[in-house]
């Protein structure tokens, strides 16, 4: 019992060699260009991310100033359609001394061209 022991330590105490052997100096040097581009990918990927964030915030505040503007475009259009009628016309021209017309013009006789 004490062999099987033994026997089944000696390959974990091997892999574990393996292990250092693999990450030895040699390794790390040979895999140096790898490394930096994993590091350039992360870089990479963080500025990604900051940029789509910076771009969804400018988004969302563009479209708040679009809403702004066509809240502000439908109160400006509602006020002129309003101002615009008939009887407000005659309101605003009647301080002036305008008056609406009630029978219709008189054509003069040089002004049309036969």
């Amino acid at each position: 019992m004490s062999e099987d022991n033994e026997i089944k330590e000696q390959p974990i105490a091997s892999q574990k060699m393996d292990w250092k052997k693999l990450i030895s100096h040699k390794w790390v040097v040979r895999n140096i260009p790898f490394f930096l581009f994993l590091t350039l990918m992360a870089v990479l990927y963080i500025y990604n991310g900051h940029y789509a964030d910076k771009l969804v915030l400018k988004i969302n505040t563009t479209e708040k100033q679009i809403k702004e503007l066509q809240y502000e475009y439908k109160t400006i259009k509602s006020d002129v359609i309003f101002r615009s009628k008939a009887s407000e016309l005659i309101k605003a021209v009647e301080p002036l001394g305008l008056k609406e017309l009630t029978e219709p013009p008189v054509l003069l006789d040089g002004a049309v061209n036969k």
